[in-house]
């Protein structure tokens, strides 16, 4: 997938025009590329239509129209946009009640490092976590990690193919299972690997 440029992007001002539509149109994609793994994780696959869409609101909530700063936000989520080699995905991990998500974050630590996919009955990939920045300290996890799943070419052609792609987590605190990514979701994900 080709990087997101200066040159791409929409002005404030034609964002505006824009936004509503923009909004809807990146909220129904989002439906194709949304896992969740349990009760309180869930993860969204990023692309080059989500990572856009984040890029112009973090100018228009900032106000933002200098180079350096649009230059910026570029750096912070280009990186988030997958190379057709791998899937990039946000995780979260949702707990409601503050006291039972601080006791959770205590308990799942690591747990970014243990989720893996699976496609076909090639090796399963475990999901490498926040390249940009450690979000887990001595005390606890964080509730939002960047993930990067990178595939190897069996793999790549097999998810290209229709072949089964399964997710899982493999942590003893929080466990899940093998489960299988519903067509519509597998079908969102091997376009990234175009």
């Amino acid at each position: 997938m080709p990087l997101i440029t200066r040159d791409s992007l929409l002005t404030l001002e034609g964002y505006a025009k824009v936004r509503p539509e923009m909004r809807a149109e990146v909220m129904a994609h989002k439906k194709n590329r949304m896992v969740e793994l349990g009760d309180h994780v869930t993860l969204i696959f990023e692309d080059e239509k989500t990572m856009r869409y984040q890029i112009q609101e973090m100018l228009r909530a900032e106000r933002t129209f200098e180079e350096a700063g649009i230059q910026d936000e570029l750096d912070a989520y280009n990186p988030l946009v997958p190379d057709g080699t791998n899937w990039k995905a946000t995780m979260m991990i949702q707990y409601s009640d503050p006291d039972e998500r601080k006791l959770a974050l205590a308990n799942l630590k690591g747990i970014e490092d243990r989720v893996w996919v699976q496609v076909a009955d090639q090796p399963r990939v475990f999901a490498i976590a926040d390249e940009d920045l450690e979000r887990e300290n001595e005390e606890k996890t964080s509730s939002v990690h960047f993930l990067r799943f990178e595939l190897d070419p069996t793999s790549i052609a097999a998810a290209k193919s229709n072949a089964p792609i399964r997710m899982g987590i493999d942590l003893d605190a929080y466990r899940v299972e093998s489960m299988t990514l519903a067509d519509n979701t597998r079908a969102a994900l091997a376009v990234d690997l175009s």
